[in-house]
């Protein structure tokens, strides 16, 4: 019966009266047009015994309904189901993105304790690189005027190294004492 109570949907749905001979109220009715129905299942239709067509038969067209009403009504549920799983799945997922979201927050937070940092470190490496460069420099400075203050008489050290005019030089072979002084 599936398929055939699909065939339902195809005749036009009309208000009619029957013939005065038939029923002298005239009372309005609704229904379907035999001619109609028998084009669609010839089944639906009673014929007389000249095999005109006489009236549709209701009660196996009402039968045909109810079964496509059943399945007009498994599909609504159907489609509920569906879109109850679909809610759930949205609660999930807005679920799901307030946590990102709050994880996000909470790495822009140690992005910037970061920067800072950084910031920090670079400034107090600038500062340690300012002090080296200019101890560099005062201590290159300081090696070049005592250079020219120093002789080449051995008896002048400092301490007990050698001076740095004499370490400035290599030496091939040493001199004897006393000689290549004047």
């Amino acid at each position: 019966m599936a398929a055939a109570s699909e065939t339902l949907l195809a005749p036009r749905l009309v208000t009619f009266r029957y013939r005065s001979e038939i029923e002298s109220a005239g009372t309005p009715k609704f229904g379907l047009i035999a001619e109609e129905v028998t084009e669609v299942n010839p089944d639906l239709v009673v014929r007389d015994a000249k095999g005109e067509l006489t009236t549709v038969r209701y009660e196996a067209v009402n039968a045909m309904l109810l079964n496509e009403f059943l399945k007009e009504q498994r599909k609504v549920e159907e489609q509920e189901r569906k879109m109850s799983e679909q809610s759930r799945k949205a609660q999930e997922q807005e679920a799901t993105i307030a946590e990102l979201k709050a994880s996000v927050g909470q790495q822009q937070k140690g992005i910037e304790v970061l920067t800072a940092q950084l910031k920090e470190q670079a400034a107090q490496i600038q500062k340690v690189s300012a002090r080296f460069e200019a101890g560099n420099s005062a201590s290159q400075a300081g090696s070049q005027s005592e250079g020219f203050l120093q002789t080449a008489d051995p008896s002048h050290k400092m301490g007990n190294s050698p001076s740095k005019l004499t370490n400035a030089f290599e030496v091939d072979s040493p001199l004897p004492k006393n000689q290549g002084r004047p």
